[in-house]
């Protein structure tokens, strides 16, 4: 299963990460590095789309933990879209679902950053 991420732009201070394929410990590197990347640019909002996302492993979690961690520390949003119910799982399992904000839609997401949408969590 390839692996890429698409970086996007949609409004002022606002990143979309949109992560497509099996995000494992060979590939979780690259996904740090963009983070890391793009939390340096300062944003407000950080929306990882999950959407194209087939499979996340351990060090998946660990490092989208880590980079939430080091964006509120910046005072920035981050935000998890997760449509798909095995990817949500995941989340679920690790009582991450109460750690992490997740939204069912990249435009859920983007409707909280406009301050028009709740930050109740996303429905399964």
């Amino acid at each position: 299963d390839r692996f890429w991420i698409d970086e996007e732009y949609p409004q002022p201070r606002t990143v979309v990460l949109a992560v497509h394929g099996e995000v494992d410990l060979h590939v979780v590197g690259k996904l740090r590095d963009q983070l890391g990347e793009v939390i340096e640019e300062n944003p407000a909002l950080v929306v990882l789309d999950l959407s194209g996302a087939t499979f996340l492993d351990s060090t998946a979690i660990a490092t989208l933990l880590h980079g939430m961690k080091r964006l509120h520390a910046r005072g920035g949003r981050f935000r998890v879209v997760v449509p798909r119910s095995q990817i949500r799982r995941i989340f679920e399992m690790t009582l991450l679902d109460r750690v992490f904000d997740l939204d069912a839609s990249r435009q859920e997401s983007l409707a909280v950053a406009n301050g028009n949408g709740r930050t109740a969590p996303a429905r399964p």
